[in-house]
């Protein structure tokens, strides 16, 4: 027996048992059943009601492949090559996330924990990490949810809702749509916060009326006439003094 089966082995066995010459040992060998069950199925007792399918339309054989072996007894028929390998991976992504019944309770917590530590996420990301719906993430982002009070933030990979695989890419994904808008949008913003300089945390912030008076009261001012005829007549007094003191000495 080959290590591939056919797709559909007994029906593949029903139609090969009504449309080639092949051997019940041959075609047990190529479908993986026991060569009584092609007998039943030669004297209608096996597989009843069963269609049979054309492994030809399906290109699981080729029409030289069946005549190879109807020729010679002792050939073992041998699948074709698939064209396309569908992988179980690529399948398992097309199908929604499952989220076990004893899980279910914890994906409010999931929720408000990815919104804390990763809000650029998307409502469809948060959706396919933990399997919850966008009307829900909307009342946990809001505090509308009905049990909002009691919410506790929690890793959904420690709850066991997604993988860190899973987390991770997504996290990627969204870092690269938000640092591609951040281009588009022209604003040569920082990625990440940064530290204001020390002199400016520390300085004492002064009031704006503070700062008028404190130029008032550099500006010179201009004196008057009164003002002026006074500190000259002052200038003189002291000239006058000066001299009568020298004259006193002498």
């Amino acid at each position: 027996m080959t290590d591939r089966k056919p797709l559909m082995p007994k029906a593949t066995a029903v139609w090969l048992v009504s449309n080639t010459a092949l051997t019940f040992e041959q075609i047990a060998a190529f479908c993986g059943l026991h060569v009584l069950e092609v007998k039943g199925i030669a004297d209608g007792d096996v597989a009843q009601g069963i269609k049979g399918l054309d492994p030809l339309t399906s290109n699981q054989l080729t029409r030289e492949e069946i005549e190879r072996a109807e020729k010679n007894a002792d050939h073992a028929l041998r699948l074709s090559e698939m064209k396309v390998d569908i992988t179980h991976t690529a399948i398992a992504k097309k199908r929604p996330r499952y989220t076990p019944v004893s899980r279910r309770h914890d994906r409010p917590n999931a929720v408000l924990w990815l919104l804390r530590n990763h809000p650029e996420l998307k409502d469809s990301q948060l959706m396919r990490l933990v399997g919850t719906t966008k009307p829900t993430i909307a009342q946990i982002r809001d505090r509308s949810h009905w049990n909002s009070s009691s919410l506790v933030p929690q890793d959904p990979v420690t709850l066991g809702l997604c993988s860190q695989t899973d987390l991770d890419a997504e996290v990627t994904k969204a870092a690269r749509r938000v640092e591609r808008e951040r281009k588009e949008s022209g604003r040569d913003l920082p990625k990440g916060g940064t530290l204001l300089p020390a002199e400016e945390t520390t300085e004492t912030p002064r009031h704006p009326t503070a700062e008028i008076v404190t130029a008032k009261e550099e500006a010179p001012r201009e004196e008057n006439e009164r003002e002026e005829a006074a500190r000259v007549f002052a200038k003189l007094q002291q000239m006058k003094s000066a001299d009568t003191t020298t004259v006193d000495e002498e």
